[in-house]
């Protein structure tokens, strides 16, 4: 009888059984609740690094309008001025050179599309459209005012002046 004690009993097997069923259930919510730990972390540290990378945006969207008006500026100053105007225009470029600088250091690049560059809507925005002899349709013609992306994100884009569809010397829309 001895023996018979040894043999396992089918309630002992459907204990066994159960308890490695429970295991499993509990090994595998272990294994989710991990990777859910992994995944929050991963998505904190992409929001943290994003949001390191975009603190400045707002200040450089603030900042683009005074190298702006700085760039007009410069643009009516007197190509030949002597004395104290050329000093000034002279003190006027070294700053606006500084303050592309400081743009280009933290990240925020200028967008300045040239002419016959093909049209991109995620950086240049299309103040106008005509046509032209030169440039197939979809080409940028002219850069009416500069853009600036920071990290690759648009911040501000080129306002651009765009040859209209049917334009260039075939007069076939190269557009793709």
């Amino acid at each position: 009888m001895g023996e018979a004690a040894d043999v396992p009993q089918d309630d002992d097997l459907a204990v066994v059984d159960a308890l490695i069923a429970e295991r499993d259930e509990w090994k595998d919510r272990a294994l989710r609740a991990v990777a859910e730990a992994e995944n929050t972390k991963r998505r904190a540290e992409t929001q943290a690094n994003d949001a390191r990378a975009y603190a400045i945006q707002r200040f450089a969207k603030d900042l683009l309008s005074v190298a702006d008006t700085l760039e007009r500026g410069l643009q009516q100053a007197p190509k030949d001025a002597e004395g104290p105007v050329a000093a000034i225009v002279t003190g006027l470029e070294l700053t606006q050179k500084s303050l592309l600088s400081a743009f280009e250091a933290n990240g925020l690049t200028r967008v300045e599309p040239q002419a016959g560059e093909a049209f991109d809507p995620h950086l240049h925005q299309a103040m106008m459209e005509q046509p032209s002899d030169t440039l197939p349709g979809g080409s940028v013609i002219q850069t009416l005012q500069p853009g600036y992306a920071l990290f690759g994100r648009t911040v501000r884009a080129a306002m651009v002046v765009v040859a209209a569809k049917g334009s260039g010397p075939s007069g076939v829309d190269t557009r793709a």
